[in-house]
């Protein structure tokens, strides 16, 4: 695995600019503002119907705000379509699995791969040679994401008869065989039993220790949480209560008021 070309440590990599977003007159995000910088893992938290997936979904393209921006690497975008947004090394993952649960582990991993090809359709029908060697070099980079993630004694089955904390391995494998600037985790840890979650922990905490990979993820188990991330942002009712390292987090008044519980 390559790390994604870098320039300065911690400097932004994104900016949130008073983003809202509602349904039907009913707002799932107002006026978020918060930054990301480069290298970091920021984790979301707060109460379900926060509005954290949504704000995934609006990073990644899949919904438009009714206002605000994001600047990604120095560029402002209004809006941007999934499609750019992946192009432009945006990765996401999703809180249940949207695997092909009747394909291999190594086919879904290459899955990941589809917006990212230079060939045409014709030029991969007729095995042309230009096609041969990105399919070979787009095959090796899968093969590489399988090893590290540990999947290798898993690439040749079938994904729907793996154990659930198994498939959660390969979805990340899926959006990180396209070697992502900055990767979106949706709950990478639901469903998990104690050691699921602390192998997947690692696997996060590796990424981005070892491949420079920028992370935000959408976590509820707060001790992984506060031991995992550097950069904490808790939302409430899509408005933004808190946005701090995880000791700033564990003192706020006002986080502690609505999420993680009183202080006796």
């Amino acid at each position: 695995m390559n790390a994604p070309p870098s320039s300065k440590p911690g400097e932004p990599l994104l900016d949130v600019n008073a983003i809202s977003l509602s349904f039907k007159g009913v707002k799932a995000i107002s006026e978020l503002s918060f930054s990301v910088a480069r290298g970091e893992i920021l984790a979301l938290i707060g109460p379900n119907g926060a509005g954290k997936s949504s704000l995934l979904n609006v990073l990644n393209g899949v919904y438009v705000p009714d206002s605000g921006e994001i600047i990604f690497e120095g560029e402002h975008f209004r809006e941007i379509e999934p499609l750019e947004a992946a192009r432009r090394g945006i990765a996401r993952t999703f809180q249940n699995n949207a695997l092909f649960k009747k394909m291999t582990v190594l086919d879904n991993v290459l899955t990941g791969l589809a917006r990212h090809t230079n060939s045409s359709f014709l030029a991969q029908a007729l095995r042309l040679p230009g096609a041969r060697r990105e399919e070979a070099r787009l095959r090796a980079r899968a093969e590489s994401v399988l090893e590290f993630l540990e999947l290798q004694p898993y690439r040749d089955l079938t994904v729907g008869n793996l154990a659930y904390g198994i498939q959660k391995r390969v979805e990340l494998g899926r959006a990180l065989v396209s070697e992502p600037t900055l990767l979106l985790l949706d709950e990478p840890l639901a469903g998990m039993n104690a050691q699921e979650k602390a192998e997947m922990s690692e696997f996060v905490s590796g990424i981005n220790r070892h491949l420079g990979t920028t992370v935000v993820l959408i976590e509820h188990d707060v001790g992984i949480v506060m031991t995992l991330s550097n950069h904490v942002v808790v939302l409430d009712y899509g408005r933004k209560i808190g946005d701090g390292t995880p000791a700033e987090i564990r003192s706020n008044a006002d986080v502690i008021a609505a999420y993680l519980g009183t202080v006796h």
